[in-house]
Order: C-alpha cells, then sequence, then structure tokens
C-alpha cells in the first residue's frame, strides 16, 4: 500500500489536474465545443484513474487491517457516499450491455477524435486557403492600382493629345480662311483680267472699226474728186463694218463659264443654306428636297419670261434709231448683256413665290412663307436671266418624278437605292447647252417610285397649308 501512495503522491495526478482545471477555465470561451466536451472528456478520464487508484489503496489498507478493522468506516462514510452517488435505481442491464455500452463510448471518442482531427486539419486548409485568396487580393490590388496609374497617364496624354488637335484644327481653319481669301483674291484678279481683256477686245474693235471708217471716207474723198461719181455704197453692204463682233459675241465664253460656276456655287452654298432654314420648320427631308428643286426650276421659267418681255422692250426701244452693222437682235442682246441691273428681279422673285403657293405637290406651314428661301430665288432668277443672253442660251433639263434614271443627266443622292430604275424625286436639276449636260444634277432613285408618284397624284392639297390650284397652269414640269 505504501509503493502505490508513494507512486500516487510522485506523479502529482491532484496538481496536473488542477493545471489542466484552470488552463480550461483559461481557454474555454476560446475553444469551440467540441474542443470544450474533448477537454472535459480528458478530466474525466484522468479523475477516474485517479480514483482506481485510490479505490485500490482504499482496498489494501482495509486488507491490512484485518477481517474487522475500518468496518464502522466504511459503513459510516464510504457506504452513505455511495448511496448518494448511486441512489439511480440500477437499470436492468447485464455486465455485456454495459461492456457494450462501454465500447460504444469509447468508440464515439474515437471518431469524436478522429472528427476534431479532421476539424483541425479542415481549420488549417481553410486558414492556408484564406491567406493565399488575402496574397492573390494583395497581388490584384497592385495589378488594379498600376492599372488606374497607367489610365491616369493615358488620360493625362490623350488629354495633350486632344489640346494638340484642337490647336491644328484652328490651325487649319486660319489656314483655309487665308486660302479662301486668296482665292477670292484671285477671282477678283481674274474677273480684273478678264475685263481687262475685254476692254482691249472692244479697243481693238473700235481700232478696227476707226481704221474701217478712215478708209471708205478716203475712198469717198477720192470718188468725190473723180469726174465720173460712183453709185453710194449703203452702210448694210460694208464687209468690214458687218464682220464687227458685239460685246455679247465677245465675252459669250468667258460669261458662260462664269455662269456654270455660279450654277455650281447655287447648289454648293445656297441650296444648303435653304435647306437648313426650311429644316427649322419642316423635318421631313424629302419635302425640303422637293421645295428647293421647285424653285429651282420656277425660277428658270419665270426668269426666262421676264427675259423674253425684257428683249422684245429693247427690241422696241431700239428699232427706231437703230444703224449699226451688227442686226436689231444682237444689238438687243449687246444691250442686255450691258444693262443686266436693268432687270427687275424683285418681280420674278414675287412670282415665283406665288406660283409655289399654288403648287399642289409641296406643303409649307401656314405660319412661315416661302420668302425664308429669298436669297436662292433670287440668285437663281438672276443665273437664268443672264443664261438666256448666251449663244446657245443654258437652260434646265426636263425632268418628272418616276423618269427612267439617266446616268449622264444625273448622279444618285447617298441615300439612293442603287440598283433601282426609277427616280423618286429630284433634288437638283441639270443644266444643259442644247442636247449636251454641261452641269449634273442630283435624284433620288428608290424602288416603287412609279407606285409612290401615283398616289402623291391621287392625294388632295396637303391640309397644312390651303392653297388653290389655277385652272391656267398645270402641274410644275420636273
Amino acid at each position: 500500500m505504501a509503493d502505490t501512495l508513494r507512486r500516487l503522491t510522485n506523479t502529482s495526478s491532484f496538481s496536473v489536474l488542477q493545471d489542466k482545471l484552470e488552463i480550461w477555465h483559461h481557454d474555454y470561451h476560446v475553444l469551440s465545443c467540441d474542443q470544450n466536451l474533448n477537454r472535459c472528456c480528458e478530466l474525466i478520464e484522468l479523475t477516474a484513474k485517479i480514483q482506481g487508484q485510490l479505490f485500490a489503496i482504499l482496498n489494501l489498507a482495509a486488507a491490512e487491517g484485518g477481517h474487522y478493522a475500518g468496518v464502522d468506516t466504511l459503513k459510516t462514510r464510504l457506504l452513505p457516499w455511495l448511496g448518494t452517488c448511486f441512489s439511480m435505481a440500477r437499470p436492468s442491464v447485464t455486465d455485456d450491455t454495459s461492456l457494450q455500452l462501454i465500447q460504444d463510448s469509447a468508440e464515439k471518442d474515437r471518431r469524436i477524435r478522429e472528427l476534431s482531427i479532421s476539424h483541425e486539419n479542415d481549420m488549417q486548409k481553410l486558414e492556408t486557403q484564406l491567406c493565399s485568396t488575402r496574397l492573390q487580393m494583395d497581388s490584384v490590388k497592385a495589378e488594379l492600382a498600376d492599372a488606374q496609374k497607367e489610365l491616369d497617364q493615358t488620360k493625362s496624354k490623350s488629354a495633350t493629345t486632344l489640346l494638340a488637335t484642337e490647336d491644328e484644327i484652328l490651325q487649319l481653319k486660319a489656314d483655309l480662311r487665308s486660302a479662301h481669301e486668296e482665292v477670292e483674291i484671285y477671282k477678283r484678279k481674274l474677273e480684273d483680267i478678264d475685263d481687262y481683256e475685254r476692254q482691249i477686245h472692244l479697243l481693238k474693235d473700235e481700232v478696227s472699226y476707226l481704221s474701217a471708217e478712215k478708209a471708205m471716207l478716203r475712198e469717198r474723198l477720192v470718188r468725190s474728186r473723180s469726174p465720173s461719181p460712183l453709185p453710194r455704197l449703203s452702210r448694210s453692204s460694208s464687209p468690214i463694218r458687218s464682220e464687227s463682233p458685239t460685246r455679247a459675241q465677245l465675252t459669250n465664253s468667258s460669261r458662260q463659264a462664269r455662269l456654270i460656276s455660279r450654277f455650281s456655287d447655287l447648289y454648293a452654298v445656297e441650296r444648303l443654306e435653304a435647306q437648313t432654314m426650311l429644316r427649322r420648320y419642316i423635318a421631313d427631308l424629302e419635302m425640303v428636297q422637293k421645295i428647293i428643286f421647285i424653285a429651282v426650276v420656277e425660277s428658270f421659267r419665270t426668269a426666262k419670261l421676264a427675259y423674253r418681255q425684257f428683249k422684245l422692250r429693247v427690241r422696241k426701244t431700239l428699232s427706231p434709231s437703230h444703224f449699226g452693222p451688227e442686226s436689231l437682235e444682237d444689238a438687243a442682246v449687246d444691250y442686255i448683256v450691258r444693262n443686266l441691273d436693268l432687270y427687275d428681279v424683285q418681280a420674278s422673285v414675287n412670282d415665283v413665290i406665288n406660283a409655289m403657293n399654288v403648287n399642289p405637290r409641296i406643303s409649307f406651314p401656314p405660319e412661315v412663307d416661302f420668302v425664308l428661301i429669298n436669297s436662292l430665288i433670287k440668285e437663281a432668277c438672276r443665273v437664268s436671266f443672264a443664261m438666256q443672253t448666251l449663244d446657245p442660251p443654258l437652260d434646265l433639263a426636263f425632268a418628272s418624278d418616276g423618269e427612267l434614271y439617266n446616268d449622264s443627266k444625273y448622279r444618285r443622292s447617298y441615300d439612293s437605292e442603287f440598283t433601282a430604275p426609277l427616280v423618286m424625286y429630284h433634288v437638283w436639276p441639270a443644266l444643259m447647252e442644247g442636247n449636251v449636260v454641261i452641269v449634273k444634277g442630283e435624284a433620288v432613285t428608290r424602288r416603287g417610285a412609279l407606285w409612290s408618284r401615283s398616289r402623291s397624284r391621287s392625294r388632295s392639297v396637303s391640309p397644312v397649308r390651303s392653297r388653290s390650284l389655277s385652272p391656267t397652269r398645270s402641274l410644275v414640269s420636273l
């Protein structure tokens, strides 16, 4: 017994139990549920071992006292304590069942330990993955910071490039303005040169005319001194004076070039300005283009009529006092060329606007008027009036919606169907010299153009602007 007691004393089991209790108490709130249960089971096992050793010492001490020694102590202390500890009725289980329960408990403890170990391993793996994920996040953050820096640098470079581009654009605009100014200067110089050339031609003609007059006067002087006078020659039979060209004939080619250029400028400048003005009130681009086309066609028609009337008045005025080598027709044209500013263009503009107001093919908001495109109509009338003084005169080509597209007369607009054979409507007329196309027009070609034209003819006058169609005026030939 003494040896058993000595071993129990040397192992300091109660000290180890106390230390474990203190450690468990310190880490209780940190540990998980399974870990706390494991600590508790460990302390129970250690307590059971100590109790087993104490019961062994109790048995040895009772044996050393003999059969009757220590009986009172066992009766008064051990047995009551055991009765309070095991006051519950003993279950009706056999020793084998108890052993099986102990084995099951041991197996469960083993499984619990295995699960705890696997849980700890999983936790370690998760911690390892968490650390690797944090490292990856740090690297991604570093890459994101680098990308942000590169983006900022790119933005600064783009801003610098944009400023440089804007400076270049401003410089190019300034160069373009200076180039336009130089072109205008050269045009004025060219016009001055043309005027000088015309004056030179006129002076040469006058010199030749005066030389012919001088020769004729000398011839008359010689004949008047001769004894047999010759019959007088009429002025109209003089071959020299009949060959003298008029100012209109001398400037025909240069005026034709200038008028063709002016007609192209009408398309490039005045047409776009009128289109921009009309788009403020009319959203339909097709209707705007039709209005501009009809305005140009009506301007040419009105200007041609005004030219014929003006020419008749000039011929009537020049007829009583006409005397010269050229015919009365040539003299009238020459007078009109010299006095184009006498043309009453405003009267023609008013006639064009009145004709457009009764045209059933175009609609216009009632709160505005065709006076918006007054500048386009006025310039078109002036150009058309001046074109009638050419030999041969220039005129617009005949055009009608739904006609077969002619590539020699028109070019297709950007929104056309390039495989469509028929013209839907015209954007700009073609300029002709007889049967020769001088300047191409512009037309819109789409499939179903003939059906659309017949449909538009069957419709009534647009309700937006009421018009009454004149019985003496048919539809404008387009």
